[in-house]
């Protein structure tokens, strides 16, 4: 399935992106940024896993194999550019605000911001569309929720 999808990202002029598609993309985006510190840490898996659950209305159970699955797909991928493209393409601004914000959950999961993991949030906001105000408004709601 991902193999698809990764070569519907990767054509010149990609589709828009199913309702799967999506899904499986903005988790491999998630697990993208949990993994730009080099340290993909558990509680990171399950603040994914949770994000799954409630963005996504799943189980736990489906959480964790969509999770894996984007996992290898991540690991394919070549750029993030690709990702975002698809999402931007395929939900409103709207919901790519949730995007950053369920970004900035995986950023914040682990207690410890990263160079690597800014510079990533803001390329990636950036690249969905969210300007940097709206990304450190997102930032702030979820240092609060957390």
């Amino acid at each position: 399935m991902f193999k698809e999808l990764l070569a519907r990202l990767l054509a010149p002029a990609p589709e828009p992106l199913t309702d799967e598609g999506a899904r499986m993309a903005l988790t491999a985006l998630l697990v993208r940024i949990a993994r730009s510190d080099q340290n993909y840490s558990e509680v990171e898996k399950d603040r994914i896993d949770r994000i799954i659950c409630s963005r996504f209305d799943q189980d736990t159970g489906g959480a964790i194999i969509l999770r894996e699955q984007a996992e290898a797909m991540e690991a394919e991928a070549p750029d993030t550019v690709r990702f975002t493209r698809a999402i931007k393409e395929a939900v409103s601004l709207e919901d790519r605000i949730g995007v950053v914000e369920a970004m900035w959950q995986v950023v914040l999961a682990d207690g410890h911001r990263d160079a690597g993991e800014d510079a990533l949030m803001r390329l990636t906001a950036n690249l969905l569309g969210v300007n940097d105000l709206e990304s450190a408004q997102a930032r702030k709601r979820m240092e609060a929720a957390i």
